[in-house]
C-alpha cells in the first residue's frame, strides 16, 4: 500500500466501524478453538490494530506479527506491544510447525502477495492442526478506486477460497459471507459515487452518528449469524481452515 493509506489505516482501526466489525469477526472464530502453545501470526499484520485488539480480548494469548512495509511493522510493535517481523508472506521467516494459528486479514487480495505461495507457507508455519482464520473481500466486480489505493488486484468467492485452501493441504474449511446487510450500500457507493480513479480512500473519518449506525448493522448481522442464518452473499468473506 502507498504510506498515505497506512497512515490512514493506523488513525482508524482502533474506532473505524469497519475495523471493529472485520476484529471481532476473527476474534470470534479464533476463540472457538484451544491455540497451540506456538501462539498466534497475524501474517500481514498492518500496524497493529488486530493484534492490539486481539491482546485486549485474550490477553494470555501469546502472539506476533508479520509485515512488509517497515515503519507499519514499528508502529505494530508499539501499538500491540508483541514482537513484528519484517518480511513477505509469500516466503515467511519462521521455522515450519511454530505457530498454532494463523490469521491474515484482507492480505491475499493485494498486489504484492502470490495467494499459493502465501497459502503454502501458511501451512508450513502452523502446526499439525492448527488454525487458520483468513479475511477476504468479495466479488471482482466490485473492485474499485479504493482497491487500487491500497493495490488490491483481486477478490473472490467462497467456492473460490474453498479451492485455493483444499489444493494449500488445509481440511474443515468453513467460508462465510459477511458485510451482507451493507452490500448494496457497499456497491452504490463504489460503483457509483467513488467510481473515479482518482477519489479518496475508503478509510476516513465517518460522522459518529453514521459510524455508529453501520456498526450496528454489523453488530444486528453478527448475531444473526450466530443463530445460524448464512447469508448468500456479502462484501467479505471469512474463512476457517485447520492444517492437516
Amino acid at each position: 500500500m502507498e504510506p498515505a493509506e497506512y497512515d490512514l489505516m493506523d488513525a482508524a482501526e482502533q474506532g473505524m466501524w469497519w475495523y471493529r466489525a472485520l476484529h471481532a469477526h476473527a476474534i470470534a472464530a479464533l476463540q472457538s478453538v484451544r491455540i497451540g502453545p506456538g501462539g498466534l501470526l497475524d501474517a500481514g499484520c498492518g500496524t497493529g490494530g488486530f493484534l492490539a485488539r486481539l491482546r485486549a480480548a485474550q490477553p494470555g494469548l501469546k502472539a506476533a506479527g508479520l509485515e512488509y512495509f517497515a515503519p507499519a511493522a514499528a508502529r505494530a510493535r508499539a501499538k500491540a506491544g508483541v514482537p513484528v517481523a519484517i518480511g513477505s508472506v509469500n516466503a515467511m521467516p519462521f521455522a515450519a510447525g511454530c505457530f498454532g494459528a494463523v490469521a491474515s486479514l484482507d492480505v491475499l487480495s493485494h498486489a504484492a502477495v502470490e495467494p499459493d505461495a502465501a497459502l503454502g507457507e501458511m501451512a508450513r508455519i502452523l502446526a499439525p492442526g492448527g488454525l487458520l482464520v483468513l479475511n477476504l473481500p468479495a466479488y471482482d466486480w466490485l473492485l474499485s478506486a479504493h482497491d487500487l489505493r491500497v493495490r488490491n488486484i483481486r477478490r473472490f468467492t467462497a467456492g473460490g477460497v474453498r479451492r485455493l485452501l483444499a489444493a494449500s493441504g488445509f481440511t474443515a474449511t468453513r467460508t462465510r459471507y459477511w458485510n451482507a446487510l451493507l452490500l448494496p450500500v457497499m456497491a452504490a457507493q463504489r460503483k457509483l459515487l467513488a467510481s473515479a480513479p482518482h477519489h479518496g480512500s475508503d478509510v476516513a473519518p465517518f460522522p459518529p452518528w453514521l459510524d455508529r449506525s453501520l456498526h450496528a448493522v454489523t453488530v444486528l448481522e453478527r448475531r444473526l449469524m450466530r443463530l445460524g442464518l448464512p447469508f448468500p452473499a456479502g462484501g467479505s468473506i471469512l474463512a476457517t481452515a485447520i492444517r492437516a
